[in-house]
């Protein structure tokens, strides 16, 4: 259930009580792909890290070690010691990633494995098993992520096969949900909003959607091409057609400044590899802009990543220091810098929450965009 605590402009502060605890709004998912997160990151270092949900995929987890094997181990929660609420996406994504992999048919889709060529089919009632059997908190709706660029007439055909499909995922997921031996019989399904940068498309498509009274409502097929003004544009279309009384989450977004811009307009849940990804490669997120600790300047400089963070790298190490284990390719830098920037993400939607709380968003929006943007 989701309580909408209060709203500045569109902004809004909210919980969503899930079998796993409850989730403070806004919230920064970390993604932890193959139910891991990338850079050695433990679900002991999440909890330190103030971590609310981690975000695993469908379809990697199919692939390897398979959803069979985790629903035998217990689910997703046990397999991987983790005890808050667990978010898995669909498969969706692949559709679209993997696009020299894939056909898509009514049906669902048929890929090639990327890591063994082997033959998977995958559609509604497929991602709904796959998902049932990892027991996630939150399972995603299968849809097509179709190319930002696609044309009108592909994107609207594209968006009617989602809509059909979302019927097909809700009608699959009660009838796993009242099976006697599903792990998780409280799974929540999220839909997805597709459309591309067509605006006409994704509100009618919002419309249909919200009929089906879901649990929440994503907006997806964005960040995959298109500018953050086009991005910007579309969410200021869209989120106002979607229910005020249910989270909504901007899929695969973004940076500190996406976040501000997309929780100002009404956005509860984010997910990004940005943190971990830049984290990996030595590029660290601060209030006053983003450092790549590989610059030679960083050779002498005792200071932590930025004065004043409680994360575990600025904790105890200096940026001379962590550039030295980055240098000399030692996993523990890649692994001090994703921590970093995960906990960075996680107490800004922190202050998020607390300058919502305090009717003080606005304020610190403009404020916090001036650091992060190094301005």
């Amino acid at each position: 259930m989701y309580e909408l605590l209060k709203k500045e402009g569109l902004a809004k502060r909210g919980r969503l009580h899930t079998v796993h605890g409850t989730i403070e709004t806004p919230v920064f998912m970390n993604v932890g792909t193959a139910a891991a997160i990338k850079g050695a990151v433990s679900t002991d270092d999440l909890r330190g890290i103030k971590t609310q949900v981690e975000l695993s995929n469908t379809y990697h987890l199919h692939v390897r070690p398979g959803d069979q094997v985790v629903k035998q181990l217990g689910g997703l929660h046990k397999f991987m010691n983790w005890d808050k609420p667990i978010l898995t996406d669909s498969g969706g994504f692949q559709v679209f990633s993997l696009a020299g992999l894939r056909k898509i048919k009514e049906e669902g889709v048929h890929f090639h494995s990327h890591i063994d060529g082997k033959k998977i089919f995958m559609g509604p009632e497929e991602s709904m098993q796959i998902q049932s059997n990892l027991a996630s908190t939150i399972a995603m709706a299968f849809d097509e992520c179709p190319s930002s660029v696609a044309d009108r007439e592909y994107m609207e055909q594209s968006v009617a096969r989602t809509t059909r499909w979302l019927a097909r995922c809700k009608q699959e997921m009660e009838r796993l949900n009242s099976l006697p031996d599903t792990i998780n019989p409280h799974q929540m399904l999220f839909g997805i909003n597709q459309g591309g940068v067509y605006e006409d498309i994704r509100i009618e498509h919002a419309k249909q959607i919200t009929k089906l009274d879901l649990d929440g409502y994503a907006v997806g097929g964005l960040a995959v091409g298109e500018s953050h003004e086009e991005m910007y544009r579309i969410l200021d279309a869209v989120v106002p057609y979607l229910p005020d009384n249910k989270p909504t989450y901007l899929m695969g977004v973004g940076t500190p400044a996406n976040i501000l811009e997309g929780v100002a307009r009404g956005v509860d849940f984010f997910d990004c590899v940005y943190p971990s990804r830049n984290g990996r490669h030595g590029h660290v997120y601060t209030n006053h802009g983003k450092l790549n600790l590989f610059n030679a300047k960083f050779e002498l400089d005792d200071r932590p990543i930025e004065e004043g963070c409680q994360c575990p790298a600025c904790r105890s190490y200096s940026r001379a220091y962590i550039r030295h284990l980055l240098k000399a390719k030692e996993m523990l830098g890649m692994r001090l810098c994703v921590l970093h920037n995960l906990y960075f993400y996680n107490t800004m939607m922190e202050e998020i929450r607390d300058a919502l709380d305090a009717g003080a968003f606005h304020a610190y929006k403009e404020e916090k965009l001036k650091g992060v943007l190094g301005l």
